[in-house]
C-alpha cells in the first residue's frame, strides 16, 4: 500500500471519529449545565483510568486501558448512546454496535483496523484484566456525574439502589473494588 493511501485512510478514520463529539449521552456534566457528548466521555474516562490505575485489583497496562477507553465508544457514531438504566433490546444493540465497529474500524488500513477491532472486542468481552478495569472505570464516571447533579439520570430512569448495585456496582467491583466501596458511601447517602 502506498504511504499516501495509508495516510488518507487514517485521516478518513480520524475525520469520522470527530462525529463522536456530536453524539450526546444521557449523562450530564458535573456542573449540570448540559449533557456530555461521547467524545468528552471518552477523554474523561481515559483520564479517570490514568488517575485511578493504582486502584485496580489486578496488574494492568494502563496504556492499553486508555487505548480501549479512547476507542470503545466510537461505535456510538452509528449506534448512539444507550443509557445503562434505559429499556432497550440488548441483542439488537449489540448487533448494531458490531456492525458499527466493522464500518468505522474498517476505514483504517488493515493492520490498524485489525488492531483497533481486536481492542474493541477485548473491551466488550471484559475477560482480560485490562478490559475488566477499563469497563469498571467506564461505569464510574457517570455515577460521579449523577451524584454531582442531584441524581441526574437516576431520577429520569427511576433507578433504585439495587439496580445501581447490580448494573453498575458489580461491574466496578470486578476491576476496582476500592473505588466502588468509597462510592457506595456517597451513593447510600443519596438514596437515603
Amino acid at each position: 500500500m502506498s504511504s499516501d493511501k495509508r495516510l488518507n485512510q487514517q485521516l478518513d478514520f480520524l475525520i469520522e471519529a470527530d462525529k463522536l463529539k456530536s453524539t450526546l449521552r444521557a449523562t450530564s456534566l458535573c456542573d449540570g449545565s448540559r449533557r456530555e457528548n461521547s467524545g468528552e466521555h471518552s477523554w474523561h474516562i481515559a483520564l479517570y483510568a490514568m488517575t485511578l490505575a493504582e486502584h485496580s485489583n489486578r496488574p494492568i497496562d494502563v496504556s492499553r486501558v486508555i487505548s480501549m477507553l479512547l476507542i470503545h465508544d466510537l461505535v456510538e457514531i452509528d449506534a448512539g448512546d444507550v443509557p445503562i438504566h434505559s429499556d432497550y433490546d440488548v441483542a439488537q444493540q449489540e448487533a448494531t454496535e458490531r456492525a458499527a465497529a466493522d464500518r468505522i474500524f474498517g476505514l483504517l488500513p488493515d493492520d490498524q483496523a485489525g488492531h483497533f477491532r481486536a481492542m474493541w472486542d477485548e473491551f466488550e468481552a471484559a475477560e482480560t484484566d485490562d478490559a475488566i478495569f477499563a469497563k469498571s472505570i467506564d461505569r464510574v464516571q457517570p455515577v460521579i456525574s449523577n451524584l454531582e447533579t442531584g441524581g441526574g439520570t437516576w431520577n429520569e430512569f427511576n433507578v433504585t439502589a439495587d439496580q445501581l448495585e447490580s448494573r453498575v456496582g458489580a461491574k466496578v467491583c470486578r476491576g476496582a473494588p476500592a473505588v466502588w466501596k468509597l462510592l457506595q458511601s456517597r451513593i447510600n447517602l443519596w438514596f437515603a
